[in-house]
């Protein structure tokens, strides 16, 4: 099962009827915004989202995915032991409840007027109806809060996703820009529906063009919001009275949560352990909100595992995902009923949240190592400062062009480095690292330039380039855990720039690499090398020179 998709079953429903209704609010304001075209624009286009809107079909999904949106939010909250959240999530709960009190006359005006009593409800009535009225700011607001709140729900979903960070600056320029437009259209209709109407002659032909409804029809209207207002509110209320009845009777009874390295609290029996660390101010990382979507509330429990009811298959099925051990469990699935002691898999360490990062995560990526031949030798008998000197020359040489192609130097190993080209896909990491290679051996040879001239002995380098699935994470102990590389891709760059002492050869370029950039490895004369600590044999591409991938990666561009 996809990580978009994990969760308890209420969950779910609710993440596909917001899909549903952020479809719709985005065809919405593409239709208000055409309004900035033409008036004709914008009927058309709307007569053409109606017809998918306002079939039998298309009002059942509809108006389907708004109910189940509402209920399900509702009854998230109504289970909610305690209102003790991030501020995220209340910005959310909050926003989501004062949607419907706009959205509910935005309907009954619009729908229900013309289901009714025949109103067209084109964007031209709607903005005329409300142009410099209170309603008209209420509009416009709601069309802010539809839009803040669906996109914090999409960012919350996706946010889980490795193409999402990518998709980040364009989804956020769309985000900026759509808004704006449906606003803008609204402006441009509601001026010029408002200038027909000091017009008598012209505001008689408008409103029978709309079929404008009279004063009987908007004193129905005006009831049928009230009365949909007032029905939504009660249900606010009932979960308001909900929540404080679970509090009351839950107080009758408390159990005793121990956290490994960590605070004992007492909480309410019914809660969640999520809920239980939240209530007492206890760090407890959520990532995907509380939801069970992600894992990265999980706990191992240490004792008094007979105090939690069993697994549901959906959190059997996250924690599975995840290859969790033994006695892990989720704690916004879990109830205890009893005492228990748990260790939390990730905790924010006070500071600055660790847990996101040190999730970890997969990516084909292209691996540099480097290191500077006869090192030792060369700066025996000198003293540190001079040792140091040279060093820092020749990293500030070489380290540019690592720099400039979208590398990473991810750590310096005394008169090495290891380099990293976290890129968005592994054909343009693989084309990074071939151009810092090259770059480096130019610079590498300007570098020796000017150590003849001085009368220095010229410095000489090792390279393995590698590419292939390495892990992402922060790694070490708490508050002193930079984020790093492993895995075996490091390890064969690594091995590949040790072979390159017994070959002689300044490069060493893996066949992966080669082949990931484009490149035909077929008429190249690769060697096959036996690696130690390598499984299998690896070709890979010898070079006595790196300045040789500045011809062949021009083929490229």
């Amino acid at each position: 099962m996809s990580m978009l998709w994990r969760g308890p079953l209420d969950s779910r429903l609710r993440i596909a009827a917001g899909l549903i209704l952020f479809l719709y609010v985005c065809f919405h304001f593409i239709n208000l915004g055409l309004a900035t075209i033409s008036p004709q624009a914008a009927d058309a286009f709307q007569s053409l989202r109606q017809v998918l809107t306002r079939g039998i079909v298309g009002t059942v999904v509809l108006y389907g995915a708004f109910l189940v949106h509402i209920l399900t939010a509702l009854f998230r909250i109504a289970r909610r032991g305690t209102l003790r959240l991030p501020a995220g999530e209340w910005a959310q709960i909050v926003l989501g409840l004062l949607i419907p009190v706009f959205l509910i006359i935005h309907i009954v005006f619009t729908r229900l007027a013309h289901d009714v009593h025949d109103v067209q409800d084109k964007i031209g009535f709607v903005s005329g109806l409300i142009w410099d009225t209170q309603s008209g700011w209420q509009q416009g607001l709601l069309v802010a809060l539809v839009w803040v709140h669906g996109c914090i729900g999409m960012h919350m979903w996706l946010r889980l996703t490795q193409w999402w960070k990518r998709a980040l600056p364009w989804a956020i320029g769309l985000a900026v820009f759509l808004p704006g437009w449906a606003l803008a259209g609204f402006m441009t209709e509601g001026r010029r529906v408002h200038a027909l109407f000091r017009d008598p002659e012209a505001a008689d032909a408008t409103k029978a063009a709309y079929n404008w409804p009279d004063g009987e029809a908007f004193g129905w209207l005006v009831w049928a919001s009230d009365a949909a207002l007032n029905v939504f509110l009660a249900a606010v209320a009932l979960v308001l009275v909900a929540i404080f009845l679970r509090a009351v009777l839950a107080r009758r009874n408390s159990v005793r949560i121990s956290y490994a390295d960590g605070p004992q609290i007492t909480a309410q029996r019914g809660l969640t352990l999520l809920e239980m660390s939240r209530s007492k101010g206890v760090p407890h990382t959520a990532l995907c909100g509380g939801r069970g979507r992600c894992t990265t509330c999980r706990v191992i429990i240490e004792n008094g595992a007979a105090n939690l009811p069993p697994p549901s298959p959906e959190e059997t099925a996250a924690l599975q995902a995840v290859k969790a051990p033994v006695g892990a469990r989720l704690a916004c699935q879990t109830r205890p009923t009893g005492d228990l002691t748990v260790f939390r898999a990730f905790r924010p360490d006070g500071q600055r949240v660790r847990a996101h990062s040190s999730q970890g995560s997969e990516a084909q990526l292209a691996v540099l190592f480097l290191d500077m031949r006869g090192f030792t030798a060369r700066t025996a008998g000198q003293l540190p400062y001079d040792v140091v000197f040279l060093l820092n020359r020749f990293f500030d040489a070489i380290v540019p062009a690592i720099l400039t192609n979208g590398g990473t130097v991810d750590k310096y190993m005394g008169d090495g480095l290891l380099a990293v080209f976290e890129t968005s896909s592994a054909r343009t990491s693989a084309r990074a690292g071939l151009k810092a290679v090259a770059g480096i051996a130019e610079a590498l040879a300007k570098f020796n330039t000017r150590l003849i001239e001085e009368g220095v002995p010229e410095v000489a380098i090792g390279v393995g380039l590698h590419l292939g699935t390495v892990v992402l994470g922060e790694i070490g102990a708490r508050g002193a855990s930079p984020r790093t590389i492993i895995g075996d891709t490091v390890n064969t760059a690594s091995r590949l720039e040790a072979h390159t002492k017994t070959l002689g050869a300044q490069v060493l370029l893996s066949e992966p690499t080669l082949a990931a950039a484009g490149l035909d490895t077929g008429a190249m004369d690769l060697l096959t090398l036996e690696l130690r600590g390598v499984d299998h044999p690896l070709k890979a591409l010898s070079l006595s020179d790196g300045r040789i991938l500045s011809e062949m990666i021009a083929e490229l561009e």
